[in-house]
């Protein structure tokens, strides 16, 4: 079955580039394109989509608490990739401990947007290394003010390493690869860690990761 995006972003241009980049793949069909965040919920509960494309600034309600709506819902569904021209790290960062699944810029390339959603869409997570990396380490000093939750277990060498492979926008693919072990290895380590941190994905563990200083080898 093909894959259901709804696209929300105020500006024209963008959600007709956004759908024709999308609508040329067989497995991914764009059900809606809105305005507005509150056009966006309103399109979730019409279409129940398995991903979101969101912009951030957005008329009525802003892509943060659509966001934060969405994943106060409890429902799994949809996936929600933030689209973002990166001119504000921090609205960026809240997004990521709202329970978005990945990030790209709005110059992404259509490669990248359509591997995005095919990753959201399975439960992973597709997010623009320079997002990652740029994001995360400077945002980390200021969110680092606030308590930064300790994992229910202790994270085992393995796990750190592949943590700070993560942390540093490295895909599953290249965490196999420098580590010499397979990649369902990689897997198994992620899945442990985001249970350890009951995180809601890997975006989530890669920003614990700067939080905590372990990305940066303070910890």
């Amino acid at each position: 079955m093909a894959i259901t995006v709804v696209i929300a972003d105020d500006q024209e241009m963008v959600r007709t580039g956004f759908r024709m980049i999308l609508e040329s793949q067989s497995d991914i069909q764009v059900v809606e394109d809105v305005v507005d965040g509150e056009a966006a919920l309103e399109a979730v509960r019409r279409h129940d989509p398995d991903v979101l494309l969101l912009d951030i600034r957005m008329p009525k309600l802003d892509g943060l608490e659509v966001t934060r709506r969405l994943a106060s819902s409890g429902s799994a569904r949809p996936r929600i990739v933030i689209v973002t021209t990166f001119d504000l790290d921090e609205y960026v960062h809240s997004a990521l401990h709202g329970g978005a699944s990945g990030f790209l810029l709005k110059d992404a390339s259509p490669a990248m947007l359509i591997e995005a959603v095919r990753a959201a869409a399975v439960g992973d997570s597709l997010v623009s290394p320079a997002i990652t990396v740029r994001l995360l380490r400077e945002m980390a000093p200021v969110s680092a003010r606030r308590e930064v939750r300790e994992p229910a277990e202790p994270l085992t060498e393995r796990e750190i390493e592949v943590v700070r492979c993560l942390a540093r926008g490295m895909t599953n693919a290249e965490i196999a690869s420098a580590l010499f072990v397979s990649l369902s290895t990689v897997k198994t380590h992620l899945a442990n860690v985001q249970a350890k941190l009951d995180a809601r994905n890997r975006v989530e563990i890669a920003a614990w990761a700067w939080e905590s200083g372990l990305a940066s080898g303070e910890k």
